[in-house]
């Protein structure tokens, strides 16, 4: 029988930008289904490999969506993924570059969204199907294999990839895509190379191609025979903790897990990805747990009998390297195998949401045996939160809050910059200051381990902490992103000096949309973080520091620099101030809110003066072989560690 199906010829890059156009995701909750737009915009860096075809389709405006000028490439990428995640997955911004260097800059951010469990759908301009011109401009050629292109960088930090070489192409890997962006347990990046002769070729298209599609997000159900296994194991515990992670965020399940704790006696701690899924203010919230965890949460976790994690990928500093509850059965709740098998654990493959409504079915009326413990603990928390935030430069006498302790640094950064601020003040301040529902932003450095022992929020979903990749540079286009998200409310990049130094461009796009963002720069001259590392293994600094070459001697002997980073963004638009005190923060930060223009507040933030310790630890490769009193220190404190930690 002859085919009759309605056919409309387009090219495969009025194909693409037609399709996206008519995609929608649907999730229940509450006993309501509610459907959302998947593509509202799109971001874009032209090139040659991309501006016509798929660009040029973009260009005719015959869609609804919203082309945005990316700056750099990454930049463009990690605002899509700020943008997913602040709208819990249901909507996403498809990024284009073009080949070579512009396809290769956006592989980092293909990584941070897999690691984080994001959907970015990312195309990239690629030789060639013909290859009559090759070698184009940009290609890298492969003598041994001519199908090897810069795109296949791509195929070790995606969920899901494909190269386009004939137009027809187009619907099974548009719709192989979206299978994997609406996939609550292995989301991640999809990428699509799209060869550039064809992008302009055209194709018989099915018109039923482009019809509206509603990708309901489901929700997977857990089995009878989990439920009882992990049931029994929670009812023969006295003291069991609860770990919130991303998934419960994703699920949009921090009422239903609040619910559970409360009837359970259950405390809870969080992850980067998991906080804010609860507000900070619950009797039963005891913040951020691990490796960057506070005291309050720690301290409960080494008592504990059994671990329920909930949405967790269990990583490193969830778990102080398998060390922090290593003794305690581990029951873990998510909708990835995966990572619901991790640690030996009891698993409940499941939705968050579903996973814990059945789990609180199946425990009745038990409650833990804890009496004072939680509150004991949080006020014990809440005592050195005061001296955090109140702490000050005093002078040479001032001793550093962190275990790599050198002071000369913190004299030395003072006479440079003029700068007397000390982080966990700023932090403090900032949190003190800024509205109860804005949304902060962070990544990478100290900051992360500040931000999850310090920040308190009860405004849900508002904390975005890009911490499974820990990539430098997301947080400034990370609060571009979620400025577009949550147009209504102000956002805050809480940035250091080394993350801005690597990656600001977003910043200019932030500018050209009008978008008031706010970056405050946390200049400690350079990567403080690494620094600490460094000095904590017995080795001198070198390379950490932003400091002046002296001679021949290594870098750092030299002197601090005195970077006038205000004065930088002043050039792109950006209303500026320059804090070297609390007085000044204080007031650059109530200024700031009066304004309407995007931010930068250039902090200079005394080295040394950020959070550390609380109980955890974290496993880094140190020298078997040290030369040093504190490389030895370091390496018994390791092997001591690992006697206790998990073997697996």
């Amino acid at each position: 029988m002859k085919d009759t199906t309605p056919t409309i010829r387009l090219t495969a890059g009025e194909a693409i930008v037609r399709y996206l156009d008519n995609q929608y995701v649907a999730i229940e909750h509450g006993g309501k289904v509610v459907e959302s737009k998947f593509v509202e915009y799109f971001y874009a860096v032209f090139g040659h490999g991309c501006v016509l075809g798929v660009g040029e389709a973009l260009s005719q405006a015959e869609h609804s969506i919203r082309v945005m000028q990316g700056k750099n490439e990454q930049g463009m990428a990690q605002a899509a993924t700020a943008y997913a995640k602040m709208h819990n997955r249901l909507k996403i911004i498809p990024c284009m570059s073009s080949i070579g260097p512009g396809a290769a800059n956006m592989v980092t951010a293909a990584a941070t969204a897999t690691v984080n469990n994001i959907p970015l759908l990312l195309f990239m301009g690629d030789t060639f199907a013909s290859r009559q011109p090759d070698p184009v401009l940009q290609q890298m050629e492969q003598p041994q294999d001519l199908t090897v292109t810069t795109n296949d960088a791509f195929k070790a930090v995606t969920r899901f990839f494909d190269r386009i070489t004939r137009p027809e192409m187009v619907m099974t890997s548009l719709t192989n895509a979206m299978r994997v962006l609406t996939d609550p347990a292995h989301t991640g990046a999809a990428a699509i190379a799209l060869c550039q002769d064809v992008q302009g070729e055209s194709y018989d298209y099915p018109v039923s191609f482009f019809r509206k599609r509603v990708h309901f997000i489901a929700r997977r159900l857990p089995v009878a025979y989990e439920l009882e296994q992990a049931a029994n194991a929670i009812l023969g515990a006295k003291k069991p903790l609860l770990i919130v992670g991303g998934g419960v965020r994703y699920s949009l399940a921090g009422g239903e897990v609040a619910a559970f704790c409360e009837k359970h006696n259950i405390p809870f701690a969080e992850t980067q990805a998991g906080k804010s899924a609860i507000a900070s203010s619950h009797p039963l919230n005891l913040g951020g747990i691990g490796a960057t965890g506070n005291a309050s949460a720690n301290t409960v976790a080494e008592q504990a009998d059994l671990i329920i994690g909930v949405g967790t990928r269990f990583t490193d500093f969830t778990t102080s390297s398998k060390w922090l509850y290593s003794g305690a059965q581990i029951v873990a709740i998510n909708a990835s195998d995966f990572h619901a098998e991790k640690l030996d654990s009891i698993a409940i493959r499941a939705d968050a949401l579903e996973g814990i409504a059945a789990l609180d079915k199946a425990l009745g009326d038990y409650k833990s045996g804890f009496t004072t413990e939680i509150s004991d603990a949080k006020a014990a928390w809440d005592k050195e939160m005061e001296r955090l935030c109140s702490v000050e430069y005093t002078g040479e006498d001032f001793v550093p809050e962190n275990k790599a302790r050198r002071a000369d640094a913190l004299e030395a950064f003072r006479k440079a910059t003029g700068g007397v601020i000390c982080q966990t003040a700023a932090v403090g301040l900032i949190r003190k200051m800024i509205p109860a529902d804005a949304v902060v932003i962070g990544a990478a450095g100290s900051l992360p381990g500040c931000l999850q022992r310090m920040w308190t929020t009860d405004a849900i979903n508002s904390y975005n902490m890009e911490y499974g990749y820990s990539c430098m540079g997301y947080e400034i286009a990370g609060a571009f992103g979620s400025k577009l998200a949550c147009p209504d409310k102000e956002v805050y990049a809480m940035v250091g000096d080394g993350s801005y130094n690597m990656l600001h461009s977003e910043m200019l796009t932030a500018v050209q949309e009008g978008k008031k963002i706010n970056v405050l720069l946390f200049d400690n001259a350079s990567f403080g973080c690494i620094n600490n590392l460094q000095m904590g293994q017995g080795v001198d600094a070198l390379c950490t520091e932003l400091r002046y070459r002296d001679g021949d001697a290594p870098i750092r002997a030299g002197e601090f620099l005195n970077v006038d980073y205000a004065m930088c963004a002043r050039g792109y638009g950006f209303v500026t101030y320059t804090a070297k005190t609390m007085d000044e923060l204080r007031d650059a930060l109530a200024d700031s809110l009066k304004q309407t223009k995007p931010v930068l507040i250039d902090i200079k933030v005394l080295p040394k003066t950020m959070t550390d310790g609380y109980g955890s630890w974290w496993n880094v490769g140190c020298s078997d072989v040290p030369r040093t009193e504190g490389g030895k220190k370091a390496l018994s404190e390791r092997k001591a560690h690992l006697d206790e930690a998990r073997k697996y």
